[in-house]
């Protein structure tokens, strides 16, 4: 909502700062920003003098100030400037700052003083002046009042730690909004550092060695007094654990405790122990623990399975896909999906699998509703291909730091795009999330997974630093650690278990790869509708839209009367049909009447002496050069015969041209030519590809990709957006397919 007197604060920065600031001028539209906050803090980086302006409050800001203007108020404020900053600030933030007349008047004293009070310093610098670290934290998007549903209770804690601590050298003012938060949590590390008795400089929010070592001398149980147990109890409201914030150990904190250790599988004690301290103060906690589950990308075999049964673990998460074919035998990830024969090691060996499934998941782009459906899909097929069994709980994988906007724009669609191919597989498999607390949570709680794999390993991700455990948390990962020796060792990822999901101990008979076969005619309906609920979802309705051909009626000409054929050409050509299939479909379904236009104009110009102008034609809507290309390199390769076609020549494309428009067996079995032609490098495109491994049955998620984004072309925006729907498309496809020839 707009405010008056943010508009004029807005207004005068965009005035008195005209081309000094480094900056574009302010949008005046009155609302708060962290653009008029980075604006205000470059207004008094240049009336401090200081020659390079920044964003950022930084050291060089806080000690020129410190230095030239300890202390302002109505007697020592320097000029109308620094005043005008000051009051705009304090609109910004929800403050009175007076008439906006450049003094620093009673309304602005008043509410400096108030200001201080909020964020708990004002034992610490009573009255109405402005010192340097309150300025600091006056020009920022920090509360310091509760925002949103904020606890109080976690406000007190916010509010005692900027009393307690803000006159040392590196701790600043934190929010007090009610909020926990990275640096609410790096705030708890400082302090606890204080207190062991480092010196400024020493201490650095870090949980090292040393705070380590001095949290084992301060153990704090019933009974217990003073500034400990003070953030000890911190540390459980930060938790969000029903604890009171205290100086006393009572009988109530030592029942709270108890129950915080039972719910992240530490020893019930009751007392504030180091293991407690550390769960408290860090996602990944005291990683001297033994867990009893792992995961890692290393072959399990007898020798090293016995080693994992050695060290006390039961659970083992492996990958149920590697969407990166291995460069040689000595790659270390050549290993990281579950090879044949390892489950039934596993199961022999007493122990039991959880699997995983990642492709990349390592930005938000990587992530959307369309990919979440292909993702589902995926690992339904790679779980049945490996004879995991219907209850087993897939854990998805979210690898990256996400913010919170990633979460709500990219990873919650994704994960309805798993439960919705789940739900269309018939919920034969659970849906777990590998992710930090904040990712977990989320997806929790919007009821697209019902267990977590907290990723609590990476404490630096903002999805960790300040989150609590996950209420459903099935298996914490804290430490990697290599354990056994000679052929028993091995390297993983440490991980505690709640018993939420103890994976599978038995497996059904592998499913071996093997090629394609003609479609049962009991899936045809199941999967016309399956993917017909896909192109709805992206979109795509069933009666076609504005586009010329509906879902039905591409699927019936392309996938169903079609069949024969397409399962010949991947026979031949040793490829997946779903790679055939997917890319007539997808063609088929987005013509419209200006492609149909474009058709008419193209045989015309041509026909009347006018040259040929290639566009996109038939079911498969491809260029004729593309096809030129396609059939010269499988003929000059040796996977068809035919006739040689000269890529210059207007009659040669146009002929072609015209059969892809005219009939769909050609149009059909140039497809899998531009794949393997696409494989190839697409030599004599511009630009050309990286060459490809040879197609093969067993090419990798990422392969496939690949294959049905070159279909599209080069690796714009568009063709990279598209293929990310085509493979999951490509993934409803192979479900049926895979039923098909496995029966």
């Amino acid at each position: 909502m707009a405010d008056e007197m943010v508009l004029r604060a807005q207004s005068w920065l965009n005035t008195a700062y005209r081309g000094k600031l480094g900056t574009d001028p302010l949008v005046e539209n009155g609302v708060t920003s962290w653009k008029v906050m980075f604006a205000l803090t470059r207004a008094l980086q240049y009336e401090l003098g200081i020659a390079t302006l920044s964003d950022t409050f930084g050291p060089t800001t806080l000690n020129t100030l410190q230095s030239k203007y300890p202390a302002l108020n109505s007697s020592t404020v320097p000029n109308k400037n620094v005043a005008s900053i000051i009051q705009a600030a304090l609109y910004c933030k929800g403050y009175d700052g007076g008439s906006f007349d450049g003094t620093y008047n009673s309304r602005v004293s008043a509410s400096v003083a108030k200001l201080k009070q909020d964020m708990g310093v004002d034992s610490t610098y009573p009255g109405d002046t402005l010192v340097p670290k309150v300025f600091k934290g006056l020009l920022n998007m920090d509360a310091y009042v509760t925002v949103n549903g904020g606890s109080e209770n976690i406000r007190a804690v916010q509010r005692w730690l900027n009393g307690s601590y803000v006159n040392r050298r590196d701790f600043y003012i934190i929010p007090a909004d009610g909020h926990h938060s990275r640096d609410v949590a790096k705030s708890m590390l400082f302090a606890v550092q204080y207190e062991l008795g480092m010196a400024d400089g020493t201490a650095n929010g870090v949980f090292g060695p040393g705070t380590q070592s001095g949290l084992k001398s301060h153990t704090v149980s019933t009974g217990s007094s003073g500034t400990w147990v003070r953030l000890f109890s911190g540390g459980m409201v930060l938790n969000q654990r029903p604890a009171s914030f205290t100086s006393t150990f009572t009988d109530s904190l030592a029942y709270a405790v108890s129950a915080f250790q039972s719910f992240v599988n530490l020893p019930v004690t009751g007392t504030g122990n180091f293991s407690t301290w550390a769960s408290l103060l860090v996602s990944y906690g005291d990683q001297s623990r033994n867990g009893e589950a792992c995961d890692g990308i290393t072959l399990i075999t007898p020798a090293r399975a016995a080693t994992l049964k050695a060290q006390g673990i039961q659970y083992v998460g492996r990958y149920l896909t590697n969407p990166v074919p291995p460069k040689d035998d000595k790659d270390p990830l050549r290993h990281k999906a579950i090879q044949p024969g390892e489950l039934q090691t596993i199961a022999a060996s007493g122990l039991r699998c959880f699997p995983i499934y990642q492709t990349f998941g390592r930005d938000a782009s990587d992530f959307s509703y369309p990919l979440g459906r292909a993702a589902g899909q995926s690992a339904i097929n790679a779980a049945l291909d490996h004879g995991f069994r219907t209850g087993t709980r897939i854990f998805f994988a979210v690898d990256f730091d996400a913010l919170d906007e990633d979460v709500s724009g990219s990873v919650l669609p994704h994960f309805k795009g798993i439960k919705d191919a789940i739900a269309d597989d018939g919920n034969r498999f659970g849906i777990g999330v590998y992710g930090p607390r904040n990712v977990c949570t989320r997806v929790g709680e919007a009821g697209h997974a019902t267990a977590s794999f907290v990723s609590d390993m990476s404490s630096g991700f903002s999805g960790n630093f300040g989150y609590p455990m996950p209420e459903n948390w099935a298996y914490d990962q804290i430490v990697t650690r290599t354990v056994g020796s000679g052929d028993g060792a091995i390297n993983i990822d440490v991980n505690i278990a709640s018993g939420r999901d103890i994976g599978q101990a038995s497996f059904d008979a592998p499913r071996t790869p093997r090629p394609d076969t003609n479609l049962l005619p009991s899936v045809i309906g199941a999967m016309r509708t399956d993917v017909g609920k896909y192109m709805e979802s992206i979109g795509f309705p069933n009666d076609g839209g504005i586009r010329t051909y509906g879902n039905e009626t591409c699927f019936n000409r392309v996938v169903v009367e079609w069949d024969t054929v397409i399962t010949q050409l991947a026979y031949k050509y040793k490829m997946r049909k779903a790679l055939i299939q997917t890319a007539c479909y997808w063609e088929m379904r987005h013509i419209d009447a200006a492609d149909l236009a474009a058709d008419v104009r193209v045989a015309a110009q041509f026909q009347t002496g006018l040259g040929f102008a290639d566009s996109s034609t038939g079911i498969a809507q491809m260029f004729g050069k593309t096809a030129v290309l396609a059939w010269n390199y499988a003929i000059q390769n040796g996977f068809t015969t035919g006739t040689i076609r000269n890529v210059q020549s207007d009659k040669d494309k146009f002929e072609v041209w015209d059969d892809l428009r005219n009939e769909d067996y050609f149009a059909i079995q140039s497809v899998p030519l531009v794949h393997l032609w696409n494989a190839g490098g697409a030599p004599g495109n511009s630009p050309t590809e990286k060459v490809m491994r040879p197609m093969s049955l067993d090419y990798t998620e990422s392969e496939i990709y690949q294959i049905l984004r070159r279909y599209q072309g080069t690796e714009d925006s568009v063709a990279v957006e598209h293929a990310k729907k085509r493979l999951a498309l490509y993934q409803v496809m192979e479900k049926y397919n895979s039923i098909s020839r496995n029966v």
